[in-house]
Parts: C-alpha cells; structure tokens; sequence
C-alpha cells in the first residue's frame, strides 16, 4: 500500500488532478459557501422585510381600534396575526416600556427596562432616537431551548388625530408613542436554507466529481498517455531496445508533438550514438581483453575484480581472489605494494618485482597503477599492469656480456677507432690501440680535435672529405712525438638518442706505401730495362752526328785546313741540338727512374700521354707499329702526378707492342696499329688506347689486373705494369677496365676532373 502511495505520489498526471481538483474542490466550496451566505442573506432579507410589512400593516390595522381605544377590536387583531405562520409573538409597548397588548395576555402591564434589545436600539442615547433604520430596528436571537428566532420594531408615531379629536389625549410634542415588537420563527427558513444547502453541496460534489472526471479523462488523453508513450520510448531506449511508441503523437501540431518529435530526433541521435558506444565498448572490451600483457582490476582489499585473457591463461584466477594470491602464491600482502600506494595517494605508480618460479628461475615484471575514481573523485578502485620483462632481463644480461665482450674487441682491434662527434669533431671515446698508435693516454684523446692529429698540412683537406666520403686513403698523421705517418681513414655515421657519432677507423700504411714505392719503382726500372733498346737507338743519332762533326774537325785541323765560318756555324748548331735531345732523353729518363713525391696536382691528360709516348716512338717506329692520335681538344685538368701517369700508360703501350710484334712475328700481314683517345664524358676524362692484336682470351681477361699475372714468355715479364697501373688510376679516384672490341683489345681509362 504504502509503494503504490508513493508510486502515486510521484505520479505527474496525479499530481495534475490533485492540483486541478484541490482547485476545482476550492472554487466549488467558496461557490457553495458564497451560495449559502447568499442565499442566508436573502432569506433573512426577505423575511425582515416582510415582517417590516407585515408590522407596519398590523399598525395600520391597530390605527383605528388605538384612535377609538377598542382594546378588544386591539386584542382580537393581535390574536389573529398571532395565529399565522410564522408569527411568535406581537407586543405592543408604550413610551415608558409598559406592554400594552400582547398575544400572550399574561405579558400584558410588564415594563421592561430600556437596556431592554427592544428598547436600547433607541435609548441609547440621550434624547432617544426619533428614526431607526430597518437593520437597527431588527434583530436576532436564540431562545434557551434553541430556536431561531428574529423580531422587527416598528416604531408607533404620534400623527396629528392622535393628539385631538377622537383620541385620547396625547401632547403635541412627543414624536413616538410607543412601539409594535413582532417576533417572527426563523426555524422554517432555517430548514429551508439547511435544505438548500444540502442539495446545493451535492450537486457541488456531483459537478466536482464530474469536472475532475473529465479532467482526467481530457488529461489522460492529452498528457497522460502521450507522456506514458514517451515515458515507455524512454525507457526501452535505456534498456537499448529500438522503439516506435510515440508514433501515434508525432503528427500531432501542439507542444506535446514538438516534444515528441523532438525526442524522435533525440532518439535517432542517441541510436547513432548508442551503435557508436557499443563499438566503443566492444573495441575496449577486447583491447583489454588482449593486451599482451597482465591487466587487473582490484578493490580496496586487493581483490580480484577484473582480470584479462593473459591474467587468466598465466594465473587461473578466479574472482574475488587476493592479488597476491594470484600472483605470487603467498597469504600475505606484499611489503612494498603499488597497489597501495595508488590507493594512498590517488597517483599512478611505476615499479619493477621479480619472483622465483617453481622450477628456480626467475620472472621479472614492470608494475604500472593507475587510480579509478567514482564520480565524487574518491579512489574506490585500482588498475594494475604488469608487464613481463624475463626476456628483456635474459637480454640486457646477455647485452652486458655483449657489451664486454665488444668492449674488448674494440680495445684489442689492430687498427686505431675513434667515435667523434659528428659536429664538432671532437674524440669522444677511443680504443687502446689508438692510444698506443698515437702515443697518447686515452684521457689526454677525450675531448681532443680530431684535426689536432691530422698533419697541419693536410687539415683542410680532411675536413672536407670527412663531410663527404666514407674512406679517405693515404691521410699524412702526427704522433704525440712529431714524428708523422701515413693512414687510411675510413668513417660511418651513427647515432644515439640526440647526438650523432662519426666512428673513424685510421690504418698504418707507412710500411705499406714504402713497399709500395719499393715495388712501384722495380716497375719502373723494369720499364726502363724494356725501353733500354729504343733510349740506345734515341741516343745513337745523336752520338752519331757529334762523332761525325768531331771527325770532321780533326780531319781538318791534321790537314791545316781551315774550317769556312759557315760549314763551322751549321756544325756546331747541329752538334748543340742534338747534344740537346741527348740530354733531354737522359733528363727524362732520369726523371722518370727516380723516386718522386706523391703529392698530386693539376695534369693536362694529352701532355701525359705524349710524354709516356716519347721513350718508346723509335721503337715504334722500327717495328713498323702505325700510331693513330686522336687527342679530345680544351680536355679539363685531372688530380694525378705526370710521372706516375706516364708509367701507366708506358705499360700499355709496351703491352700492346709485345702482343702486336708477336702477332707480326707469326707472319699476319696487316699492319699493327694503336689508336689513342682522349675525350670528356660528363665530369670525367676519358683515356681510350685500343690495337689490333687480337684481344686478350676471354678465360684470362678477369685476372690481367692480379699482381705477377702474366701471359708472356718466361724472362720478357714481371706481371706487375698492369697491377701497378690498376693501383695509380685508383689512388687518382679513376678507374681502368679492359674488353675485347673490334681485331683487338681496348684499356679504357676514366679520371674524374680536377674541379670536381
């Protein structure tokens, strides 16, 4: 009973009628209570007035009797109205208050006093009222045994025959003589008025209980049902049913199909976004569902409220179990727990714990906790993650013995390493070879230039290849004593976090560049031995012409002759010229046998040619080789140094000689020939010296570059022109390659132009 009050109590539609007919109720009892005081009034009105009438006629009809002092004509006519409904009692008093007739004979002679009801209206004053007003003149009481009754005063003046004539004798000044007191019952009219004021409380009920019926029936019909259908779609929409219960009241144009259509829309939205929110949900169910780590949610005692896929498979859980439990197997919260600490402090927490497994390994975890707070900002849950790191600790101790073991390797490492920073160039770590190389200690590198080991002559240099190149040969060094050193650099950039490294490895090549000079000058002395028939032959002709002129002269002196002035002059012009060109092949030659610097510089490719050339043109020339020049014209300057460059192409030239007097020896007819090119391609010079001589054979023409690899007769080759010439065109940044084109083969040089 008391649930369906207060279901009804917070009923809208019952609060509707209970205010409409609390209203209704009211305005019907102030209509009824103004109807009863209304219809009060009236009656009594009416009755004071017919009981003035009915008083002032009974005096009218006491006139005459009073004028012919008929007391039993008075008595009579008193008698007589007495009898009639709803007469009580007539008095008739005289001046002084003496009842003079009455219906009850026995009052008749009283006097009452003039605090009298009847006799005060009047004498309360001093002189006596002469006129009353019909209210002052009417009154109404109650009899001891409870009757209702009311009377009226009208006043009996003193006309002009009551003062002469057939009256007795009554002064011309009294204005009043006396007074006719009628007292009428007013028990009828009350059962009258009680009557109507029954019937009219009643139809009040009916009208009360018909008009908040059809309240009720109109606001059910209008209100009530349309908001129970709205009602209705509202709560199928939180228990996420799709609803069409208000159908019936969006067409409808008042506020409640406002409304309605308002919440179709709001329906419709909510619908979307309900989809969108179960997605939501769904997506995170599953997210953490199968996040590849421990996820749990706890309580304030610790207790399992939620757990994922991997908390199930690692654990077995089951809810309401203690964390500890779960995880470690233990009855007791541990000493240092996150979890509390979150629910402490209300902030997330971060810690790393370790267990021993059964099998006495060990399992390392990252503990994260982050608080769950309701909606007043209390922490009532906490979250916990953690995330397994056994393998993680397996490889950082793995990466310790790494971390050793290379650590080692880079100090042991025959060549000097050097991690730089890649901006300013500055050693920041160093291995112990390169403390001993340099004849440093490793603190005095730390934070030293790089530059400040490079010879000064050669920093600007480094400089700008170090930006540029991953390998920089042949780079001259300092040592901590002065005493300098040749190097290959090589470098690769790396990094970490923010900074960026250049490691540099520097290789000793001292004793390898002085092997190399060692071998390079055995090629060129060898070059020499295989150009000493052609210097003889240069140096002959002109030997030839100095033993021809000396001959002449002493010829000319034993026989007294005189020399003439002019044969004298050509003679000695022609000796000089060729003492010239002697000296000039002998110059060459010794230029080209000695042991000459490395240091490279700007070389006109034609000149170089021509001069490798020079030394070998006679021999050319006796064997009947045809040379064709082919010289590119305006050809850019290339970085090399002539001597080195003239031993290559000598090399060539000699090999090609060899294959073409051997082709000749075997009787072939056609003319052995040489063609030389040179051209530039894009931003290299190009070097191009093809023959004839029928090419190299395809199964060798990979290995004609080895070191001693040779393919002539036993004495007539070293195996090393071709090897050595390899190496100079790489030192100059060039290239050398070799292929069979046309009637034989073709050495194609590429060096890059000095500019770039």
């Amino acid at each position: 009973m008391f649930r369906f009050l207060l279901r009804l109590r917070k009923n809208l539609i019952v609060k509707i009628i209970a205010a409409t007919g609390g209203i209704m109720l009211v305005s019907t009892l102030v209509l009824v209570y103004l109807s009863i005081s209304f219809v009060n009034e009236h009656t009594l009105t009416e009755r004071i007035h017919t009981a003035d009438m009915m008083g002032n006629t009974i005096k009218l009809g006491l006139h005459n009797a009073m004028l012919h002092n008929s007391r039993g004509e008075i008595d009579q006519i008193i008698q007589k109205v007495a009898e009639l409904n709803p007469v009580a009692s007539i008095r008739v008093y005289n001046k002084d208050g003496e009842i003079k007739f009455s219906n009850d004979p026995i009052e008749e002679g009283t006097i009452i006093d003039t605090s009298h009801q009847a006799c005060k209206v009047c004498h309360v004053i001093d002189p006596p009222k002469k006129t009353l007003p019909l209210e002052e003149r009417t009154r109404d009481f109650y009899s001891p045994k409870g009757d209702h009754f009311f009377s009226v005063l009208t006043p009996i003046g003193n006309p002009p025959e009551c003062s002469g004539g057939p009256c007795h004798f009554h002064p011309k000044d009294k204005a009043i003589l006396g007074a006719l007191d009628i007292v009428l019952s007013f028990d009828d009219s009350d059962a009258i008025v009680s009557d109507y004021r029954a019937q009219l409380i009643f139809l009040g009920t009916i009208f009360f209980i018909i008009t908040s019926g059809g309240i009720f029936l109109g606001l059910r019909a209008i209100i009530t049902r349309p908001l129970s259908m709205l009602i209705q779609s509202s709560e199928d929409i939180a228990q996420g049913k799709t609803t069409n219960a208000i159908g019936p009241i969006v067409s409808r144009a008042d506020e409640l199909g406002q409304l309605a259509r308002s919440h179709e829309t709001m329906v419709a939205a909510l619908q979307i976004k309900q989809e969108a929110l179960n997605e939501k949900m769904r997506e995170y169910e599953l997210l953490f569902d199968n996040v590849p780590c421990i996820v749990t949610v706890q309580d304030r005692d610790f207790k399992l409220l939620e757990y994922n896929k991997e908390s199930r498979e690692r654990f077995n859980p089951f809810p309401g179990a203690y964390c500890y439990q779960a995880y470690k197997g233990v009855n007791e919260k541990c000493e240092i727990c996150p979890v509390e600490k979150t629910f402490e402090t209300g902030l997330a927490h971060c810690s790393e714990e370790s267990r021993q497994n059964p099998d006495g390994t060990y399992s390392h975890w990252i503990v994260h906790t982050a608080p769950i707070v309701d909606q007043d900002g209390n922490v009532t849950k906490a979250m916990e993650m953690c995330l397994d790191i056994t393998e993680r600790k397996k490889l950082e101790e793995q990466l310790k013995e790494s971390e050793k073991k290379y650590h080692t390797i880079f100090n042991n490492v025959p060549n000097s390493i050097f991690v730089l920073d890649n901006r300013s160039l500055n050693i920041l770590d160093c291995n112990t070879t390169a403390s001993y190389i340099y004849g440093y200690e490793a603190r005095e590198l730390l934070g030293r230039p790089f530059m400040s080991l490079i010879h000064p002559d050669e920093v600007e240099k480094t400089v700008s290849h170090m930006r540029d190149f991953s390998a920089i040969n042949q780079v001259k060094n300092v040592r901590k004593d002065g005493e300098p050193f040749f190097v290959d650099i090589m470098l690769a950039a790396s990094g970490h976090s923010d900074q960026e490294y250049l490691l540099v490895s520097t290789t000793d090549i001292t004793e390898r560049l002085e092997a190399e000079q060692l071998l390079f000058h055995a090629g060129k002395m060898a070059t020499l031995g295989e150009m000493a028939t052609g210097v003889a032959h240069e140096l002959n002709q002109p030997l030839t012409v100095i033993k021809s002129a000396s001959n002449y002269f002493i010829k000319k002196t034993n026989a007294n002759e005189p020399i003439p002035q002019e044969t004298l002059a050509i003679l000695a012009k022609e000796v000089d010229s060729y003492v010239d060109r002697a000296t000039k092949i002998i110059s060459h030659m010794r230029e080209f046998g000695r042991k000459g610097d490395q240091t490279m510089e700007k070389v006109d490719i034609n000149v170089a040619v021509d001069r490798g050339f020079t030394l070998l043109n006679k021999q050319f020339s006796a064997r009947g080789i045809q040379m064709n020049w082919e010289f590119g014209e305006d050809l850019p300057p290339v970085m090399a140094t002539y001597d080195q460059l003239e031993q290559v192409f000598i090399n060539l030239f000699v090999n090609a000689r060899d294959v073409l007097e051997e082709k000749t020896g075997n009787g072939d007819s056609v003319t052995p020939e040489i063609t030389v090119r040179t051209s530039r391609k894009q931003r290299n010079v190009v070097i191009e010296i093809a023959d004839n001589g029928g090419g190299i054979p395809s199964d060798l023409i990979h290995k004609i570059f080895e070191p001693f690899f040779t393919t002539k007769k036993v004495g007539k080759g070293t195996g090393l022109g071709l090897s050595i010439s390899y190496g100079l065109i790489k030192e100059f940044g060039g290239t050398i390659h070799a292929k069979n084109s046309g009637a034989g083969a073709l050495f194609t040089i590429k060096l890059p132009v000095a500019d770039s």
